[in-house]
């Protein structure tokens, strides 16, 4: 099966990209790298829909420069969930058109398996889409540039020019001559802990409230496990339970007088059926 694409972008880009293994295997679309790198980068799962039948293989391929502009892709790949097997022949030619490149790809396969049932035409228009996809990953992959040689042009601008015998390069300061800021708890960045909040002018800084600052002094010096555990104070304070010894004097006094109100009662009672 023979087809066509064409990118936007030189041959001598795409050449670069070609010729470098790795990023060739960011072009495959779907491909699934292995963790095993002595394999090669080409190597991993790669899932092929075709007609309603999806089939994913396992295996490698291997590029070959057969010369400027002309590469070719050798590859062989078994069924994850089977016994089918497949092995592929993909050539590769750039013919640079005004504009951008052409792509022309030659490929020839035989397979047995489950892809063996594949109809002509869906297994040529899944192709076809699988190429037209990694087309437009190597024209975009030829875009990005390399991060390696990125930093080392950075390095070399940074260190500039050789100097000549006798210059004297100036040498930044290493951390441990970096001047290191005073602690937080420090008397004299810290005016409160200097001379406490009694010293402090009226265009001193605003003083703190007083359970602020209640909460700083006894804070300071203690354990952290103390200050966890000591109980709330100010506002957050619980408030403490009423006594009993209120509700006890009342009853003290309340059974003595109702005692005396019924001997009056009976008393007065007394006395006015006497009269009668």
């Amino acid at each position: 099966m023979e087809h066509q694409v064409f990118v936007p972008v030189p041959a001598d880009d795409l050449r670069a990209v070609l010729r470098d293994p790795a990023r060739v295997a960011r072009c495959v679309p779907g491909l699934q790298q292995d963790a095993d790198t002595g394999v090669g980068p080409l190597s991993g799962r790669l899932k092929v829909r075709a007609g309603g039948i999806t089939v994913t293989y396992r295996g490698s391929a291997a590029v070959i420069e057969q010369g400027p502009d002309h590469f070719t892709f050798e590859g062989e790949g078994a069924e994850v969930r089977g016994s089918g097997t497949v092995k592929f022949s993909l050539g590769l030619r750039l013919a640079p058109v005004p504009g951008g490149t052409r792509l022309d790809f030659t490929a020839r396969a035989t397979a047995d398996g489950r892809a063996a049932s594949f109809a002509p035409e869906a297994a040529a228009t899944a192709l076809r889409r699988l190429l037209d996809r990694a087309a437009g990953q190597l024209a975009a992959g030829s875009t990005v540039s390399d991060p390696v040689a990125e930093a080392e042009a950075e390095a070399e601008e940074a260190d500039g020019p050789a100097g000549t015998e006798g210059e004297v390069t100036e040498v930044s300061a290493t951390v441990f001559e970096t001047e290191v800021p005073p602690p937080s708890l420090d008397p004299a960045v810290d005016p409160f802990l200097a001379g406490g909040f009694e010293d402090l002018g009226a265009a001193a800084t605003p003083r703190p409230p007083a359970e602020a600052a209640h909460a700083r002094r006894t804070m300071i010096g203690r354990s952290a496990e103390e200050v966890d555990h000591a109980p709330p104070r100010g506002r957050y304070a619980p408030v403490p339970a009423p006594t009993a010894t209120a509700t006890g004097d009342s009853l003290r006094w309340i059974a003595p007088a109702a005692a005396l109100a019924l001997a009056s009662a009976v008393v007065i009672g007394r006395a006015l059926r006497r009269r009668r």
